[in-house]
């Protein structure tokens, strides 16, 4: 079922192909005695991504000879019992363009997810953070279950393909079936493929992983950009090695003290406010908005058009059709950006004369389906992370019970949302707990920063994070802007505050505010 990621499975040749390794760990021996931090990476031209990855070309040079390079770190594939198998992780880089009397060290970056790849996403958005490369190393990587980090493998492309037209709101007993079976076979795919993988892929397994990139780096504290899932990531380093925080930045905060009930009802309510502001912007053009002569209008013709995709979907891409559940998602990932609601219009507009192209394309994107019908691995790692770190397991009746409540929450993602909570019944493996523990006391200073119109981590998030990291620990600051995160969406005042903080350690006053 689709569902927004924290932020979002490989075809069946290449689980043949990964499947020997993810059984026995992927090591070429065991590590034994094997210090692993004292291993030595080498760094070469990085690979085309993997389809786990997905795909495309390789990475483009920087500005200034700026060369991406990749490399492999072990590391254990179980943490207690740190002298067993390995597993690989996958690293890249690009190496500071200042002096190297000037560089600080490794800016180690993950962008969320979880299950998104770190080694695509940081070229993607690298020359963003070409005043950060002066001073460092821009580093990210595909955490453990990710990209090539030994993937977690669930259904072929194929499968997938079925598995995203279900109806992931169902109105009746057939339906919720449907929905549930769906469900059961997508985890147990999970289990049979990647089974010795699924215990070993929680957030604390990944920050244990962080530390020893430190180490293997040769960076004396971890200096840290974590966005969306990746403040969950930092929050739970920062518990962990409190002593080892160097200068770390949260954006796109997600809310350590809620549970995936609360964190599910809170996504509702942003997104709501995401659809609420994207429509009020249409309408306040000076041109017509073409989807709706009031923001209320929008909203309805919105409401109607996935009622109407309900029970009889439109032309897609070719075979497949937009149904109610492939608009909502591709109305959510519009929603992320503001850059993207241009789309969304066009979307829109088309998917009322019947062309659902532009939404599917959307949905898709969320999804980690690329135009020639492969999948990234990225729904796989969503769900095995989110299973391994949330404790709680619901089931449909609870689900039914607490349908009201998010539909009040969001007429028209609630229900999306509130179903979206089964992703994790009947999953091959324990939970660990009902949110993270992210307490650091003796950390160095972390920015927190918090975006008010944020849809996929609320606002009072940051607030939140920065208090559960402790007195003196979390500083936030405010943006009051559109979409997940601010430091990407360019605004001066807050990339000055970031920039301060990791290159100059000037720390902004708390409760700073941009806008």
């Amino acid at each position: 079922m689709p569902m927004p990621p924290r932020t979002r499975a490989a075809a069946l040749t290449a689980i043949a192909l990964l499947l020997p390794c993810l059984l026995v760990g992927c090591s070429d021996d065991d590590s034994g005695d094997e210090d692993l931090t004292a291993q030595e990476l080498n760094w070469k031209d990085c690979p085309d991504p993997s389809q786990a990855q997905g795909g495309q070309g390789s990475p483009s040079p920087l500005p200034g000879n700026g060369t991406w390079q990749c490399a492999t770190m072990k590391a254990p594939l179980d943490w207690d019992d740190p002298k067993g198998d390995t597993i690989g992780i996958e690293l890249i880089r690009v190496k500071a363009s200042g002096p190297e009397s000037r560089r600080i060290g490794s800016l180690i970056y993950n962008f969320g997810g979880p299950g998104g790849s770190g080694v695509t996403a940081l070229p993607a958005f690298g020359d963003g953070y070409e005043k950060l490369r002066t001073r460092y190393d821009l580093v990210s990587f595909d955490p453990r279950g990710v990209g090539r980090s030994e993937p977690v493998l669930c259904e072929n492309d194929q499968q997938l393909d079925a598995y995203f037209q279900q109806d992931s709101t169902p109105d009746d007993a057939a339906e919720r079936t449907e929905l549930v079976d769906g469900t059961t076979e997508f985890n147990a795919a999970c289990e049979k493929n990647s089974k010795e993988m699924l215990p070993h892929v929680a957030t604390t397994d990944a920050a244990r992983d962080m530390d020893l990139m430190r180490q293997v780096l040769g960076d004396d504290k971890l200096h840290y950009f974590g966005i969306s899932y990746g403040t969950e990531l930092g929050g739970v380093y920062a518990h962990l090695f409190p002593r080892n925080v160097g200068r770390a930045v949260f954006d796109a905060v997600v809310d350590p003290t809620q549970n995936s009930e609360q964190g599910a009802l809170g996504q509702a309510k942003g997104f709501q406010l995401a659809l609420d502001n994207f429509a009020a912007d249409c309408t306040s053009k000076v041109e017509d908005c073409p989807i709706g002569d009031t923001a209320q209008d929008v909203k309805d013709r919105i409401a109607k058009l996935l009622k109407d995709l309900d029970s009889k979907p439109i032309e897609g891409i070719f075979p497949r059709e937009l149904t109610q559940s492939g608009a909502t998602n591709g109305i959510a990932q519009a929603l992320y950006s503001k850059d993207y609601w241009p789309f969304l219009t066009q979307g829109l507009e088309e998917a009322y004369d019947g062309n659902g192209r532009i939404l599917m394309l959307l949905s898709d994107s969320m999804n980690g389906r690329s135009e020639n019908g492969e999948y990234s691995n990225i729904h796989a790692a969503n769900i095995s992370i989110n299973c391994a770190d949330d404790k709680a397991r619901y089931t449909p009746e609870y689900v039914e019970r607490k349908l009201p409540e998010f539909r009040s929450a969001s007429n028209l993602f609630g229900e999306f949302l509130a179903w979206s909570m089964l992703s994790c019944a009947d999953w091959a493996v324990a939970g660990a707990a009902d949110h993270p523990d992210v307490g650091a006391p003796g950390s160095a200073p972390i920015l927190v920063v918090g975006n008010t119109g944020d849809p996929a981590t609320p606002y009072e998030g940051a607030r939140r994070m920065a208090r559960a990291l402790g007195k003196g620990v979390g500083v936030e600051l405010t943006y009051k802007g559109q979409g997940h995160g601010a430091y990407d969406s360019k605004n001066r005042c807050v990339q000055d505050a970031v920039n301060g903080y990791l290159l100059d350690g000037k720390v902004p006053a708390a409760g700073t505010v941009c806008s």
